[in-house]
């Protein structure tokens, strides 16, 4: 059995992530604990409450079941949770536990920072993706038609619960979105934390194997890699003043895909992606990167074995790029490598941008 505690400390943040892969039918008994055994209600995704629901046994009169996708982190779903929650009569000491991906993670994250204005909230991500990323951090929101995450807050919870276990039952297709975030953490390394030697792209290339084999060792170490990434990065940046803008590698323009298709044809990871190569190629054609160093990339996203996206247009895209929080009334902001494990931000104008579109 595997039992690590990983710490984030910075002003008004202070909470653990605790990552190990005991039996899930402990998990009710740590997270009640960690609560002080005070009221609460449990989001479950629909996929997860069908595999682990029984073995969870929460009671059924404090569980509402999310279905899945990201459409479903929405407006009429985040005012539902939040009935639910007044029908239970939670109390500002009182707790949300959230329990899926990041659909569930972000939505309930959202709902818990707005309910009495703010009331306990316990992470439990049950995917890749969730562990390695979403669910650290505070950032919780739901989408609207003009984009996604367009509407959410800032708000850390209270304590995050990763079982590794979790990932054994996960289908094929939100195993690899997983690794689409975690390979943005190795090309962005050295910016997350520049007193320490960048380890990751290497981890990924000799364990390549390994990783996608599922290996449970393995992942563990991946998964706290990551998650000591992203801590370093909140440290400094809780609100993403400056800092914390490099998380959003690839995901300017992976967010527009993600946009344009509706959330139903690929995942956020397999997007984001996308963007990485989009960013790859706008860096070398303005010199930031050299040829070696974007082969270098491409070469590690093509171990994991990511499909090419086909071409969408460019006019559509470019209107949903715009419409992005990161983008003023005149620029557009894309976080581009500039040398190994190295990004920074850079503003382009939109027709700048539309010139890359091209391509």
């Amino acid at each position: 059995m595997i039992n690590l505690s990983v710490d984030i400390n910075a002003k008004n943040i202070n909470y653990t992530i605790h990552i190990n892969n005991f039996d899930i039918c402990n998990l009710k008994k740590n997270i009640l604990n960690e609560i002080d055994h005070k009221n609460y209600i449990v989001i479950f995704s629909q996929k997860v409450y069908k595999l682990y629901g029984e073995i969870l046994n929460f009671p059924k009169e404090k569980i509402f079941v999310l279905k899945d996708g990201e459409s479903e982190k929405n407006y009429k779903n985040y005012i539902k949770i939040l009935d639910f929650a007044l029908s239970k009569k939670l109390k500002r000491e009182d707790a949300v536990i959230a329990i899926g991906g990041g659909v569930v993670g972000d939505i309930a994250g959202f709902a818990a920072s707005t309910y009495m204005r703010g009331i306990n909230l316990i992470q439990v991500p049950t995917t890749l993706l969730s562990s390695t990323d979403s669910s650290v951090g505070g950032k919780t929101a739901i989408n609207s038609k003009y984009g996604k995450n367009l509407i959410g807050s800032f708000y850390q919870p209270k304590a995050v619960f990763i079982n590794v276990n979790f990932l054994k039952t996960l289908d094929e297709k939100q195993f690899k979105s997983g690794l689409g975030e975690i390979l943005k953490y190795g090309f962005i390394e050295k910016s997350c934390n520049p007193h320490k030697e960048p380890q990751l792209i290497n981890f990924l290339n000799e364990n390549y194997q390994k990783i996608l084999s599922r290996d449970i060792l393995t992942l563990k170490e991946l998964i706290k890699i990551c998650i000591e990434l992203k801590i370093s990065v909140v440290e400094q940046d809780e609100k993403e003043g400056n800092l914390r803008k490099i998380l959003n590698f690839g995901h300017t323009y992976g967010h527009a895909i993600e946009n344009i298709t509706k959330y139903k044809k690929y995942t956020h990871g397999h997007c984001v992606i996308e963007g990485i190569n989009f960013a790859l190629n706008i860096a070398q054609k303005q010199n930031f990167i050299d040829k070696e160093y974007k082969f270098l990339c491409e070469d590690l996203i093509k171990k994991f074995e990511y499909s090419p996206l086909p071409k969408f247009d460019k006019n559509k895209i470019l209107n949903i790029i715009t419409t992005d929080k990161k983008a003023t009334d005149e620029y557009i902001s894309f976080i581009l490598p500039i040398e190994y494990a190295t990004v920074k931000e850079f503003k382009f104008t939109p027709e700048e941008i539309k010139q890359y579109l091209e391509f």
